[in-house]
C-alpha cells in the first residue's frame, strides 16, 4: 500500500504543478520618430503563437507563421491585422503606417512599420489593442524615443490608449 501511494505522488503530483503554469500575454512596441527622415519607425514584437492564433481566428484557420516557404498572403493579414488594432495620431491627427515588413527571430516575428512625412510631434496618442481578441490578460508595452525623450507605457485591454506629449 506504501509502494501506490508513493507511485502516485510521484506521479500525479508533478502533472498538478503543469497545470497551474501560468504564460504571459507581452507584446513590444518601439517606436521612434527619426526628424532628418521626417519618419516615425515602429518595430512591433510579438510571440509568434500569439500572432499565428489572431491571425488564424480573423483570417484562415490554416496559416503557419515563421515556415520555409510561407505563402505571400500573410504579410497581407499581418498588414490588415495591425491596422485595425493600432491607431496612431500625431499632433490630433489621425495618420496610418506603413507595413514594411517583418522577420522571426526564435519565438518572436518583429513587424516593422513607418509613419511618413512628419514634420515635427507633438502629441502622440496610440491605441495598441493587438491580440486583446484572443487575451484578456494581454499587455502591450510601447515604448518610444520622440524628440530625445524616452516614455514608456503598458496598455491593457480596459486601458488601450496612450496620450504622450512632447513639447
Amino acid at each position: 500500500m506504501k509502494v501506490f501511494k508513493f507511485l502516485i505522488i510521484i506521479f500525479i503530483i508533478p502533472l498538478f504543478a503543469f497545470t497551474s503554469m501560468h504564460k504571459y500575454y507581452i507584446s513590444v512596441t518601439q517606436i521612434n520618430y527619426v526628424k532628418e527622415k521626417e519618419s516615425v519607425q515602429i518595430t512591433s514584437r510579438l510571440f509568434i503563437d500569439d500572432f499565428e492564433n489572431a491571425l488564424k481566428t480573423n483570417y484562415d484557420e490554416n496559416i503557419i507563421l515563421a515556415e520555409k516557404d510561407e505563402a505571400k498572403i500573410i504579410d497581407t493579414y499581418m498588414q490588415r491585422y495591425l491596422q485595425d488594432k493600432i491607431k496612431l495620431r500625431i499632433n490630433n491627427k489621425a495618420v496610418t503606417f506603413n507595413f514594411i515588413g517583418k522577420e522571426y527571430e526564435g519565438d518572436i516575428v518583429r513587424c516593422y512599420l513607418e509613419v511618413e512625412h512628419v514634420k515635427s510631434i507633438e502629441s502622440f496618442l496610440i491605441t495598441n489593442s493587438v491580440l486583446f481578441d484572443l487575451q484578456k490578460d494581454q499587455q502591450n508595452i510601447v515604448k518610444t524615443n520622440i524628440n530625445s525623450k524616452n516614455k514608456s507605457v503598458i496598455l491593457t485591454y480596459d486601458n488601450p490608449n496612450a496620450l504622450l506629449k512632447f513639447n
